[in-house]
């Protein structure tokens, strides 16, 4: 569970780092992810995703909502169709605090999972937005089946995520289990990511980037400290930072979400994250502590100082964000001048 009140009251040393005085994706910028199965695979059986209808033309996602998805990419295009309608197994556990929907619940409230209301798509699944009975609004992420996450599995991460209550992390709402479907429902914040403002809208002040880094240091820094046993993000990156109207931050996506080990370490064969914000050791060795969520805040720190994406395939540079910033930060260190590392947008902001 997780101790404290939900706010910020204790100051982190994370949180402390990330406060800077004067104001304020390696070879690939993609995730390392299972690519979507193939369309028409088992359709109607709970096994796949019904194949695409050849007449409807190929819609891309809306700018700025990747997040939702830990893997999704905005440049990713693809018809999207509901899951078929399930029958809705009863949870035999009763151990979920969270709100549990039926499918026929959430269909209703993404218009039967609409293009029109597709936000994001990835590995992983399809995030659409959503209008519950009451008003609330909700992202619904419809996880892919073949995950081989069983339902005692899902039900047990969800209990977890569901007792972390924090102002700067996206707080899930409930879930959905239906046949071999599993569903997850968080709210839904309206101003998109950080990856949009930065670097899709157009120039961010320098005080707006400084309240984004602190808020998302103390979302993180409640992951690890403050919630027992600790929680590895795992996929940190501007896209899984979510903005409100205020421009208040909150870290997004626990679909990669693991809980620390009592070795404080956690070691798997497969490396999850997205190219560009992975930490070296962890993508060689699979070793996996909060110190690789650090390295990829850090890489956001860098993102948002200098203005650039931590990989970018439209450049011909082949160095990430963090080789091309190495040097001028180590020449920076012995002549006290930062200013080849500051997004040139900012000016004299």
């Amino acid at each position: 569970m997780c101790i404290g009140d939900g706010g910020y009251g204790n100051a982190s040393s994370l949180a402390q780092r990330g406060q800077m005085n004067n104001g304020y994706e390696a070879n690939n910028h993609i995730a390392i992810n299972l690519p979507p199965p193939p369309y028409g695979t088992n359709a109607g059986h709970g096994g796949g995703w019904p194949q695409t209808p050849p007449t409807q033309r190929q819609t891309p996602s809306p700018p700025g909502y990747a997040s939702y998805s830990s893997e999704v990419s905005s440049n990713m295009q693809g018809q999207v169709l509901p899951p078929p309608p399930t029958y809705a197994s009863p949870s035999p556990l009763g151990l979920i605090n969270q709100s549990s929907f039926s499918y026929e619940e959430l269909a209703m409230a993404t218009h039967g999972f609409s293009q029109a209301n597709l936000l994001g798509q990835g590995g992983f699944g399809y995030v659409h937005k959503g209008v519950l009975a009451n008003g609330k609004e909700v992202a619904v992420k419809s996880l892919k089946s073949g995950s081989g996450q069983g339902q005692r599995e899902f039900q047990a991460e969800v209990e977890t995520i569901s007792r972390v209550h924090h102002r700067h992390l996206v707080s899930l709402v409930g879930y959905c289990i239906a046949g071999e479907r599993r569903m997850l429902v968080y709210e839904f914040l309206p101003n998109k990511t950080l990856e949009f403002h930065l670097h899709d809208k157009g120039p961010m002040d320098w005080p707006t980037r400084l309240k984004i880094a602190l808020g998302a240091a103390k979302g993180l820094a409640y992951l690890h400290e403050d919630c027992y046993p600790g929680i590895i993000h795992r996929d940190i990156k501007s896209a899984n930072i979510l903005l409100d109207f205020t421009f208040e931050a909150k870290v997004s996506d626990f679909g990669l979400a693991k809980l620390t080990q009592d070795n404080n370490t956690h070691v798997s064969t497969r490396v999850m994250g997205t190219f560009g914000y992975l930490a070296p050791e962890y993508a060689s060795s699979g070793k996996l502590t909060e110190k690789s969520d650090i390295f990829s805040f850090g890489v956001v720190l860098l993102e948002l100082i200098t203005g650039r994406r931590p990989l970018d395939l439209n450049s011909n540079m082949d160095d990430s964000l963090v080789d091309w910033a190495r040097p001028l930060c180590e020449r920076a260190m012995e002549n006290g001048n930062f200013g080849e590392l500051v997004d040139r947008r900012l000016e004299n902001n």
